[in-house]
């Protein structure tokens, strides 16, 4: 049986990124793995648009219904739904920028994160309905704020993970990279991902 892997990266510094490195570490490490699968999406090389009033009316309108434009809308969000569906892990290799997330995986996220499709609402509260998944988190970091109030990051990404039902994620942090830690955090960083894979 085949463990399929979605990697998600989202450094504006591309191939100089180090959460870039992180990702491709786990992609190395997957094609050693018999059994585990691996697609990459980048999302600033496939960037996608901030999301507008226009998409968003899109979901909100029948599929039989749909104009030609509502459904090249519809079908944006709807092609990474799926994709995300049809893998069972969930990578997300993330930079620190301003203490969150880039707005490139933001995008990403505003398009999965749909009501109806991957949650919907009941009595008690959202209920996620992506099932089966887990998600790892591959965070580089300039500084070190795992564990600290300023860590807005991490409480955020499975924040919007736990919404759609993703709640097993685990968190690979490598911090302290402009700090004079970055040689050691990396190894940290990559022992911790080789573990990971191996559990996969």
């Amino acid at each position: 049986m085949t463990t399929r892997a979605l990697v998600l990266t989202a450094s504006i510094l591309g191939e100089k990124g180090q959460s870039i490195a992180l990702a491709e570490h786990f992609r190395t490490r997957a094609a050693e793995r018999e059994g585990l699968a691996v697609t990459h999406r980048d999302l600033v090389a496939e960037a996608l648009p901030h999301l507008e009033a226009s998409e968003l009316g899109a979901w909100q309108v029948p599929a039989e219904e749909r104009s030609a434009e509502q459904r090249a809308l519809a079908e944006r969000s709807d092609a990474l739904i799926h994709e995300l569906l049809d893998h069972d892990v969930l990578v997300l290799a993330v930079p620190l920028y301003n203490l969150g997330i880039p707005s490139q995986l933001k995008a990403w996220f505003d398009r999965v994160l749909r009501a109806g499709e991957t949650f919907r609402y009941t009595e008690s509260g959202p209920k996620g309905l992506v099932e089966g998944k887990r998600a790892v988190i591959l965070a580089a970091r300039g500084g070190q704020y795992a564990g600290t109030e300023l860590d807005s990051q991490t409480p955020h990404l499975k924040g919007m993970l736990g919404l759609i039902g993703i709640t097993e994620v685990d968190v690979v942090f490598a911090e302290g990279l402009n700090m004079g830690k970055r040689d050691a955090a990396i190894e940290e960083a990559r022992q911790a991902i080789d573990a990971l894979v191996a559990r996969l």
